[in-house]
């Protein structure tokens, strides 16, 4: 097996807004205590900006689970859905697979 060599950072790079997909997967990373000691792990489905009209500058994350088995934000069946709001400055939790 052969993979390209390439330069890996010490650290972690978030995507950017620019980056983003829509229907792509990405995954949060978060922390459930104060010391960084408890990582929370989720993937996530990028499904758009804006999705309501009264939405100043949002990002729209649906959990990977809900999207698979079809739903989308707006349907009725749209409540067995957990959705993830940022706002594009602020998804410094969000990163891509495949960076």
């Amino acid at each position: 097996m052969y993979f390209e060599a390439r330069e890996i950072t010490s650290y972690c790079q978030p995507v950017r807004t620019e980056e983003l997909d829509e229907g792509k997967e990405y995954f949060s990373l978060q922390y459930a205590d104060v010391d960084l000691h408890i990582p929370i792990i989720e993937t996530w489905v990028f499904v758009g900006k804006n999705l309501d009209i009264s939405d100043g500058d949002l990002l729209y994350f649906q959990d990977v689970e809900s999207y698979l088995h079809g739903i989308r934000y707006g349907s009725k069946d749209s409540a067995k859905a957990r959705f993830q709001r940022c706002t594009s400055g602020n998804i410094h939790h969000i990163f891509a697979y495949d960076r």
